[in-house]
């Protein structure tokens, strides 16, 4: 490639590059009830917000991978609404085992793309990097379970279109964590789900919440990742007979850049005030 095709090149990657944002486990009250009776959830949902607004550049794209309020109420999900109004970006979200998905569609009706009926599965097709979604929730369990129709849907929505990148978002992570206590709680058979995703070599990342941590691991040939929450993070312990615990370590954004050139990174962007810029690098 001679300088010019190279400068031209990386002019075109540059100018279809896709930004995305992820947020996860925002886990809403109703206004003026704490989350587990201590942690502010909307006031830091708000934060994150703010702080997605304020990215220098600002995302593409926003998505909230579940667990979007904490009881599935319906008050909980004005206050979401509310609280999201203030974004100023387009955003797309999946429940979690925490939702409720008829009161989540039936609150939340500015979310026209979420089907009317059934599992919320669904497929943005206008953006460089196609955004699939899968509804992993089981209506009033905590384990995650993906249906035949749906893996049959997925499979089909995939083949559709081989030549963009996908970002497969999904609540419950398809892998055990070694955290014992959040393992009891995931994903049914997930080698169900690895036999479709392994057919399809242009899934760039499956982006799952559920576990309040950032994780990683290879499964089924791309990348499974988990985002942090934006109120509390669960407790890294690792030995088999560790008790359950939360912290209120700093929350956190995922932040993926996709280029045609250089495929996707992911970023942690962490969401607060912190000193610095410190006089060196």
């Amino acid at each position: 490639m001679v300088a010019g095709d190279a400068a031209r090149w990386h002019e075109t990657c540059c100018r279809i590059r896709m930004l995305i944002a992820q947020i996860s486990d925002t886990h809403v009250r109703p206004k003026g009830k704490l989350y587990q009776g201590l942690v502010p959830s909307n006031r830091m949902l708000a934060q994150a917000v703010d702080h997605l607004n304020a990215l220098d550049p600002r995302p593409d794209l926003v998505l909230l991978t579940g667990d979007l309020v904490d009881e599935g109420q319906p008050a909980e999900y004005a206050a979401l609404a509310e609280i999201l109004a203030g974004l100023r970006i387009p955003h797309l979200l999946i429940p979690g085992n925490h939702d409720a998905r008829d009161v989540l569609r039936a609150e939340l009706p500015a979310h026209g793309y979420l089907p009317a009926q059934g599992p919320l599965d669904y497929a943005i097709e206008d953006h460089p990097a196609r955004i699939v979604a899968l509804d992993t929730t089981v209506p009033g369990k905590h384990h995650g379970a993906i249906g035949a129709p749906s893996l049959a849907w997925l499979d089909a929505t995939l083949a559709a279109d081989t030549g963009r990148p996908v970002l497969l978002m999904l609540h419950h992570p398809p892998f055990l964590c070694g955290i014992p206590y959040l393992d009891k709680y995931g994903l049914e058979a997930p080698e169900r789900l690895a036999a479709v995703v392994a057919r399809h070599p242009h899934v760039e990342r499956i982006l799952c919440g559920h576990v309040h941590r950032p994780m990683q691991v290879r499964f089924a040939g791309t990348l499974a990742v988990t985002c942090p929450s934006t109120t509390t993070q669960i407790a890294l312990r690792l030995r088999a007979d560790a008790p359950p615990a939360s912290f209120l370590e700093p929350p956190a954004c995922l932040l993926h850049l996709w280029r045609p050139d250089a495929g996707m990174v992911t970023h942690t962007s962490y969401i607060g005030r912190f000193e610095g810029p410190l006089p060196f690098a």
